[in-house]
C-alpha cells in the first residue's frame, strides 16, 4: 500500500456487542466518530467485522505520542459528539476493555496508507480481508523477538507469498486516559496482512512456522479475519 507512515502509537481495539447490533454500531461509528476524532488529532485508520465473530467490531485507531494520545482521549471523549452519541454507542456494547496499546517494531513498520477515505454514506463494502495475527510472547523474549521476526519469521513469510502490511509490539507506557483502559499485562507481537479470502489466506500455509515460533510464544496465536467497513481506510 503506497502511502505515508501512519501513527507511532496504535490501539488495536475488539468489542463485544449485544447480538445482532452489530451493524447498528457500524453504521453509527461510520456517520459520527471518524472525522470528529481526527479533528483532535486521532487517526482512524481502520473499522472491521470479524468474520468469525458475528457480534465482535474491531477497530485501529492512532497517535503521534503518548501525550498526545491523552490529550485527544480527552478532547473527545469530554466533547459534544461523543456527549450526544455515546448513550447509542454504548447501548450496542457488552465489553469495550479488549484493547491493545501498540508501537510499530521499527518506525517503517507501522501502516502505509493514503489519506483518503470513502465519503460517509458510502455503501459499497470493499472486498478483501485484513488478517491481524496476535502472537503472545514468553516472558523475557519481547526485546529481542522483533529481531527474530525481521531475520528469520518475515522471510519465511515472504518466500510463502505472504504480504506484510505492518508490525507491531505492545507500547508499555503508562495509559494516560484510564477511564478506557488498555491490556497493560500483555507481551504481544501483532501483525496484518491481506488476502481475497480466507481461502487464499489457507492457502499460503508457511512451512515450518510453527516450529520457528515455538520457544518464543506464550500460548497459541490469535489469528483474527477482518472484512472492512464501508470507510475503512486500512482494506483488503
Amino acid at each position: 500500500m503506497a502511502g505515508e507512515v501512519f501513527s507511532p502509537i496504535v490501539e488495536l481495539r475488539r468489542y463485544t456487542l449485544h447480538p445482532g447490533r452489530r451493524d447498528v454500531l457500524i453504521a453509527l461509528f461510520d456517520r459520527e466518530f471518524v472525522e470528529t476524532q481526527e479533528a483532535v488529532g486521532m487517526d482512524v485508520i481502520g473499522q472491521f467485522r470479524d468474520l468469525d465473530a458475528p457480534d465482535h467490531f474491531v477497530w485501529l485507531r492512532g497517535f503521534p505520542d503518548l501525550a498526545a494520545r491523552t490529550e485527544s482521549l480527552r478532547a473527545f471523549y469530554g466533547g459534544p459528539v461523543w456527549r450526544a452519541h455515546r448513550n447509542a454507542a454504548n447501548a450496542t456494547m457488552i465489553d469495550s476493555d479488549d484493547v491493545l496499546l501498540l508501537r510499530p517494531t521499527h518506525p517503517e513498520a507501522g501502516f502505509r496508507l493514503g489519506r483518503d477515505r470513502p465519503a460517509p454514506g458510502s455503501g459499497a463494502v470493499p472486498g478483501g480481508i485484513i488478517v491481524a495475527t496476535t502472537w503472545h510472547l514468553q516472558p523475557g523474549v519481547e526485546a529481542g523477538f522483533p529481531e527474530v521476526f525481521e531475520t528469520v519469521l518475515a522471510p519465511m513469510l515472504a518466500d510463502a507469498g505472504v504480504p506484510i502490511l505492518a508490525s507491531f509490539v505492545s507500547e508499555h507506557g503508562e495509559n494516560g486516559f484510564p477511564a478506557l483502559p488498555v491490556r497493560e499485562d500483555a507481551r504481544v507481537f501483532v501483525w496484518f496482512s491481506h488476502f481475497p479470502d480466507q481461502a487464499a489466506y489457507e492457502r499460503h500455509a508457511v512451512p515450518g512456522l510453527t516450529e520457528a515460533l515455538r520457544p518464543h510464544l506464550a500460548r497459541p496465536p490469535e489469528v483474527a479475519f477482518l472484512s472492512p467497513t464501508a470507510r475503512s481506510r486500512l482494506r483488503g
